[in-house]
């Protein structure tokens, strides 16, 4: 749906209708496409994220609110851990985008990386990091800031209540995912290199940088190109951050729970138990 040019094929006019359409046309497996290589980026970009996120915050929150929390303390944090978590999921991004394109030339996941690599290079994979980070940046500044302001209201003692921080998540992932569209769309063009929208722009070669697909997208479409997909990435960043931050605090309590027991029978000083939640850990 974000794509400025699509095939006549492709022109999609509602999330449901584009559903329907490729699931009929190319097959029910169709919309799955690229889970192999999120899968594969998940794990360690996430790992990495959540872990710098909740040490930052924590050290920032000591310097700025002597260990309460703060809106700023959790907005920086967020930005620091999008750095090294945008580093690993930046080539997964750029497979999963050029493999999930109408009528893509790709057999497969290892196709899709020896065809890029030795085509354009291995620097094909990073030539949206800077427009990434200047997109994922803000998203997540605003998605932490709201998670933690949604759990001010709805969990004050941040305790591990499952209801809140699912309904915190998916409030989080809706609020970021609307406001930050416009550069999700210029991410987009920068991660496919769309052939039909370069010819036409007279581009030759790769378009690189975040001005010049600004610059693209305004041209071919206007201000309305720059909100293209805008209900489609509200739906599917509603339950991904839900789900996410649910897995995450469920797996945290958990761990907290189970670390003051283990210390305890191997005769060791019991520390005191942490709250399940969004704090620190």
């Amino acid at each position: 749906m974000q794509s400025l040019q699509p095939d006549p094929k492709a022109r999609y006019r509602s999330v449901y209708q584009a559903l329907q359409t490729i699931v009929r046309t190319e097959g029910l497996l169709r919309p799955l496409r690229g889970l192999n290589i999120t899968v594969l980026g998940a794990g360690p970009a996430h790992a990495l994220y959540f872990a710098c996120y909740e040490r930052v915050k924590r050290t920032l929150s000591d310097i700025i609110q002597n260990g309460q929390n703060s809106h700023v303390a959790n907005g920086v944090a967020g930005s620091v851990a999008t750095v090294l978590h945008d580093a690993v999921m930046n080539p997964a991004e750029v497979i999963k985008q050029r493999m999930q394109m109408y009528n893509s030339p790709y057999r497969g996941l290892w196709d899709c990386i020896l065809v890029v690599s030795r085509k354009e290079g291995l620097a094909a994979f990073y030539r949206s990091y800077s427009t990434q980070l200047t997109m994922n940046i803000p998203f997540q500044a605003v998605h932490f800031m709201t998670y933690e302001l949604m759990q001010e209201r709805l969990n004050p003692e941040r305790q591990y209540r499952p209801g809140s921080h699912i309904l915190s998540g998916a409030a989080a992932g809706a609020v970021s995912a609307a406001v930050t569209t416009p550069l999700d769309v210029c991410k987009t063009l920068l991660n496919t290199q769309e052939n039909s929208v370069l010819s036409s722009v007279q581009v030759s070669g790769h378009l690189s940088g975040m001005a010049n697909a600004f610059r693209t997208v305004y041209r071919l479409g206007g201000l309305p190109a720059f909100f293209k997909g805008v209900q489609a990435r509200v739906i599917y960043q509603m339950p991904s951050t839900a789900i996410a931050w649910s897995v995450y605090e469920f797996f945290k309590y958990f761990l907290t729970q189970q670390q003051p027991r283990h210390l305890h029978r191997h005769g060791r000083r019991r520390e005191p138990e942490l709250e399940g939640g969004s704090g620190p850990t």
